[in-house]
């Protein structure tokens, strides 16, 4: 290709061999100059035989010779500078940088089969309302409280997490949590610690919350009580007299719990079963004992839902806990709504039916745009966004006040609705309660969630997520927390 290579002379000073391509466009040289002088190729007025190099001149007309020095006016501008850090790729980071650049949070370093404790963690830290009660307890570690250190312990713990990004020792926090349940300080051969459950160490930490963080000034509760405290109703009656007058009871509850059945292939209906169980007690009316039925409905949905599956039973002849592998579907998102008293039905019809007025809308939007791309693809203007328009994804803002009822609005750290998205996922992998492995999958934002298997950290899908449903030996949801849905 014809290369001459010529001088640019501008503002008093003589840039020398610089490359001219007569075959391409004068453009390409006016970039060469602009790397070397600073003044835009749009300022760029260079003197050629004829008048002023333009864009569309040819340059194998202009019979360029080496050496042949051209005058050049125009105004530079600031030089582009270098960036401060040089571009880094994925596979060359190191483990902090990689967290860093995908904003990836911190994990927490097994301290000897303490995967039960650092998944429970992981989930909870979900909740930002549970980090804003924690940063008003004013306890500190060296009371003789232990339940109060403890607080304190994953006070500090939670801080100490969002200032890192690389895994942490959770040391303190591990050392509290044995002294206040002494069951986790069991060792095995060699002094090992013990595996332990999950749904234990969860229960435990709900229990030591719900008596030691602070109670809000206007409503008289703290966190525990207020955003993961349900209430159930109960109707007590006798099978076996049924004029026998029922009894009904109201009682809190901070997690509900899906049995597990051979006929079992859905949480809601797993939940259900639960819901109505069947016991022998004295009769007043027959004087003897006699069958009764209990049948719970919710009274009140939190604003944090947490359900165990229960997949554990002892199994006496070999003196273990066995786990039952079945597969449980549960879904993103949830509708509590048929769980819950005719009374509460009532109040979140409103805000149901309008709920799926949205969705289907939102739904239909999604249709047409797919539409209009197979089209497009069809059409061969795939690639060309000329005469075509956006999906509108903009909606008229809703003025929940009409849909929702008024006792529920007033309800601080309640479910409004009745509906419910997936938040965190507890899991637990192997055969026995004893053994395996728990990990923390927690939700990041739309299709992202964090899996969080000790210290390390990766980001997974929502198809990642619904696998989680059992049915062999990868990794099984054991406890499962969902989040009132965010009205828009």
């Amino acid at each position: 290709m014809p290369i001459v290579n010529v001088n640019v002379k501008w503002s008093g000073k003589k840039f020398e061999n610089i490359e001219l391509d007569t075959d391409e466009s004068p453009e390409l040289f006016k970039s060469q100059i602009y790397s070397q002088t600073g003044v835009p190729p749009e300022r760029q007025k260079i003197m050629v035989k004829g008048g002023m190099l333009k864009d569309t001149t040819d340059l194998n007309k202009l019979g360029l010779k080496n050496g042949q020095t051209l005058m050049m006016m125009g105004t530079a501008g600031e030089l582009p500078k270098a960036p401060e850090k040089p571009t880094q790729f994925i596979e060359d980071m190191t483990d902090a940088e990689r967290a860093e650049a995908l904003d990836i949070p911190a994990g927490l370093e097994n301290l000897g089969n303490t995967c039960y404790m650092n998944s429970t963690l992981q989930c909870l830290r979900v909740m930002p309302e549970l980090h804003t009660a924690l940063d008003k307890y004013e306890g500190g570690l060296a009371n003789v409280d232990n339940r109060g250190n403890l607080t304190a312990s994953l006070r500090n713990l939670f801080k100490d997490l969002g200032r890192n990004s690389e895994g942490f020792p959770p040391l303190v926090f591990w050392q509290m949590l044995r002294q206040v349940f002494p069951q986790f300080s069991q060792t095995g051969q060699g002094g090992v610690p013990m595996q332990q459950d999950a749904e234990e160490c969860w229960s435990e930490l709900i229990s030591v919350l719900k008596a030691k963080l602070p109670k809000d000034d206007t409503t008289g509760h703290n966190f525990i009580e207020q955003y993961m405290t349900g209430e159930m109703q109960s109707e007590l009656k006798c099978v076996e007299s049924p004029e026998e007058e029922k009894v009904t009871s109201t009682e809190p509850f901070s997690k509900l719990s899906c049995h597990i059945s051979k006929d079992t292939n859905y949480m809601g209906t797993g939940i259900k079963e639960s819901l109505t169980e069947e016991l022998e007690k004295n009769s007043p009316t027959l004087d003897r004992t006699a069958k009764y039925e209990r049948v719970s409905r919710v009274s009140r949905l939190p604003q944090y839902l947490p359900i165990q599956f229960i997949r554990f039973f002892w199994k006496p002849e070999q003196r273990i806990r066995a786990k039952i592998l079945r597969r449980v579907k549960f879904p993103l998102n949830f509708d509590a709504t048929e769980l819950c008293t005719p009374e509460l039905q009532n109040k979140y019809s409103k805000a149901k039916l309008k709920l799926k007025e949205l969705e289907e809308t939102k739904e239909q939007k999604r249709r047409e745009e797919k539409r209009r791309k197979i089209d497009q693809e069809i059409a061969g203007t795939g690639s060309s966004t000329s005469g075509t328009t956006e999906m509108d994804t903009s909606e008229d803002k809703v003025d929940w006040s009409e849909f929702l009822d008024p006792a529920l609005l007033k309800d601080v750290g309640g479910n409004p609705t009745g509906q419910y998205e997936l938040c965190a996922v507890l899991t637990h992998v192997g055969r026995s309660a004893d053994s395996g492995h728990y990990i923390g999958w927690v939700k990041k934002g739309e299709d992202e969630w964090h899996k969080f298997d000790d210290d390390k950290v990766s980001i997974v899908k929502d198809a990642d997520i619904e696998r989680l449903d059992g049915g062999g030996d990868w990794h099984t949801a054991y406890i499962v927390l969902y989040r009132a849905k965010r009205l828009e």
